[in-house]
């Protein structure tokens, strides 16, 4: 163990829940003490930033009960146990906005928060655009608003935004494309 890690000596899962479990682990911390830690285990999930050929970002606006408001963000979808992020970033776009991707780039990714959650949001680049059927969850109701991304980055400069995988792909996308990939 470095001088850092902690190793976990006991864990009991307290909820089992469709998306999410949350466990109460015991770990040993680097002095030798022990202190108790609430995890919350997701699958990972991946955003993208599906950009048209006249530059425009392809958005969903959404209610979301947690923040309890209704919100401006990056088409996104947890992954189903195992499948391939890239495949779920295309499966993603062609049920929350109706395109297929000719070409996805991943960008990177993040962990929301990693003081609580092995949630992690991996981050895609889609162009090439093809119209395609929509095909949204029968629990999901959004409505499909599309930003030119340089508008879409005024947003994040002003704090228009609150969700942070929207903030983060878009920055990530703008650099991708103002470095000519």
């Amino acid at each position: 163990m470095d001088r850092l890690s902690e190793q976990v000596t006991a864990s009991k899962t307290v909820f089992n829940g469709r998306l999410i479990d949350l466990h109460v682990d015991t770990v040993k911390l680097p002095n030798g003490a022990e202190a108790q830690r609430e995890i919350v285990q997701h699958p990972g999930a991946v955003a993208m930033i599906p950009l048209l050929d006249d530059g425009r970002v392809v958005m969903v606006r959404q209610f979301r009960l947690a923040a309890n408001k209704i919100t401006l963000e990056i088409p996104a979808g947890t992954l189903h146990g195992g499948e391939d992020p890239a495949e779920a970033a295309a499966r993603e776009l062609q049920e929350e906005i109706g395109f297929k991707p000719g070409k996805l780039v991943r960008l990177g990714g993040h962990y929301t928060a990693p003081g609580y959650t092995t949630e992690y949001i991996h981050l895609y680049l889609a162009t090439e655009l093809e119209s395609s059927r929509l095909d949204l969850d029968e629990d999901e109701f959004l409505e499909i608003e599309m930003i030119p991304l340089d508008e879409a980055l005024r947003r994040v400069d002003n704090g228009e935004f609150e969700d942070g995988k929207t903030m983060i792909g878009l920055m990530m996308a703008a650099r991708r494309q103002a470095n000519g990939a």
